[in-house]
């Protein structure tokens, strides 16, 4: 009973494409982590920028740690979000005010282009 070897090699991530030295694996795990660096770093830029909006500068927070503003306004990492982003308290606990609200509707607009604001007058 003939039987084909197991090949270790076939379940191993390339060492090197032989071919093309700046494409192979240990070239692209230090060209990603590279561009990590480089993301990371536009984000903790992004975060404390008063060029932004508090809203823009927590959630350049919230994508530079991968977590998500907490909803409780009492909540420790509140004055962590707040020092990161440059924001006082208020400001992040107004952010999770105005993400707790429901989404508005946008209004009707009539034939003569105006907003139907649901009155006769």
């Amino acid at each position: 009973m003939s039987s084909k070897p197991w090949n270790l090699s076939s379940h191993l991530p390339p060492t090197a494409d032989h071919a093309n030295p700046p494409t192979g694996y240990p070239a692209r795990i230090i060209r990603e982590q590279n561009e990590e660096a480089e993301r990371a770093q536009r984000e903790r830029i992004e975060q404390s920028s008063e060029l932004n909006t508090p809203a823009m500068r927590i959630r350049a927070w919230e994508r530079l740690h991968r977590l998500t503003l907490p909803r409780g306004s009492a909540h420790a990492v509140l004055d962590v979000v707040a020092k990161a982003t440059r924001l006082t308290l208020e400001q992040v606990r107004e952010e999770q005010r105005r993400r707790s609200e429901p989404a508005r509707l946008p209004q009707p607009i009539d034939s003569a282009g105006n907003h139907d604001a649901n009155s006769d007058s």
